[in-house]
């Protein structure tokens, strides 16, 4: 356990030489100083403050790895996306080659007509006149 980066050893070490300079009875005296001290600037706001920037500047380089290999990662879908081979099956209906309907010389007859004569001929499509050679 550290405390403002002293380890429990040198935390040792310091309250020795304390007893030894203060003695007995002036050390339960600077200990409540201390502790009095140390307690107001822990529940302060700027220790609060100074905590939490601490917090961030530890977890920046991570969270800077973190945004970098996100965006690499979605730039790199983007690429695979535009270098691959469009699907056929996802290609939109307005994207699709309109196929030529074949030419019927007689217009379609309307449902419920009950003409058969116009049934009849409408699946054999009318001959395509030939142009005239110049022999």
């Amino acid at each position: 356990m550290e405390i403002l980066g002293i380890g429990m050893p040198e935390l040792v070490f310091i309250v020795i030489i304390a007893l030894l300079i203060l003695g007995p009875k002036d050390m339960q005296k600077a200990g409540k100083t201390i502790g009095k001290f140390l307690r107001n600037i822990v529940t302060s706001d700027g220790w609060k403050i100074f905590q939490q920037t601490s917090r961030d500047i530890r977890n920046l380089p991570t969270r800077l790895m973190r945004e970098a290999n996100d965006e690499l990662n979605r730039v790199g879908d983007e690429i695979k996306k535009a270098a691959s081979p469009p699907d056929p099956n996802r290609i939109s209906p307005a994207n699709k080659r309109l196929q030529p309907k074949p030419f019927s010389a007689m217009p379609a007859p309307e449902p419920g007509t009950g003409d058969e004569n116009a049934q009849k001929s409408q699946g054999d499509p009318a001959p395509e006149s030939e142009p005239p050679t110049n022999a």
